[in-house]
């Protein structure tokens, strides 16, 4: 029996920007499938730009992504995007329907899906993110923490392999943390979190992978990383002022 290939599978990849910044210097990545990884790093260390080669946004350095087995490629993109959903840190980058409802539609009728496949599909992804009852309000009348729920059921929709989110807690309060962490810990997906909320990656990440200068340089139990403090601030990642993520 063959192996099932890795959800999300990063070789060699490297890349620079048309002004000459060097931004991945050959990044190795596997993430196997219902895995749930945090990639953690200071500000510039590559994150963004790994994120967006992940469905094919950026591309032409050296190295490979492939994705369930297949490449990320120009031939492959629409598939390779239905599989990779990613969610922007602003969910306002996401939402630009008049309804939430519209907004969840989005994706599944650009895939030209029947219309009773698409509500099924819009039904079911509000469902997963706790706003079932949200589809017929405006995206700018709910809260930040509800918006960005909303933003994680547009790719929900699309029933991608694996979801990448950005930042997720970011400029939520405490309930709305909450809320979303109660959501993402229930959906059957491979997930890839980019965060510098520490504590946030030990509650949904058993693993976590550091990045800093455009190369992976930690990979390995979250727990145990967050335990290592001179890890920690060789690469700027700091844990909130008495939290001692052994004890959690």
């Amino acid at each position: 029996m063959s192996t099932p290939p890795s959800a999300l599978l990063v070789e060699d990849l490297a890349f620079a920007y048309p002004d000459g910044h060097q931004a991945l210097f050959g990044v190795d990545l596997r993430l196997e499938p219902g895995e749930r990884v945090a990639l953690l790093g200071p500000n510039g260390a590559g994150k963004t730009t790994l994120v967006l080669h992940l469905n094919g946004i950026l591309a032409g350095g050296r190295g490979r992504v492939t994705v369930g087995g297949l490449p990320v490629e120009k031939r492959n993109l629409a598939e390779v995007r239905r599989r990779v959903g990613i969610v922007f840190q602003d969910p306002d980058d996401q939402l630009f329907m008049p309804t939430v409802g519209e907004d969840v539609a989005f994706g599944p009728r650009n895939l030209g899906l029947p219309e009773p496949e698409v509500a099924a599909r819009v039904a079911a992804a509000l469902e997963q993110v706790g706003m079932a009852g949200a589809a017929d309000r405006p995206p700018h009348h709910l809260s930040f923490g509800q918006r960005r729920r909303v933003a994680v059921a547009t790719v929900l929709s699309m029933h991608p392999e694996v979801l990448v989110l950005d930042e997720p807690s970011s400029n939520l309060d405490p309930a709305g943390r909450r809320e979303l962490a109660e959501v993402l810990t229930a959906l059957p997906v491979t997930m890839l979190m980019v965060t510098h909320d520490l504590p946030y990656a030990l509650q949904l990440c058993p693993r976590s992978v550091v990045l800093d200068g455009g190369v992976v340089v930690a990979d390995g139990p979250t727990r145990e990383l967050l335990s290592e403090a001179d890890l920690l601030a060789a690469h700027r990642l700091e844990l909130p002022f008495g939290f001692d993520p052994t004890r959690v």
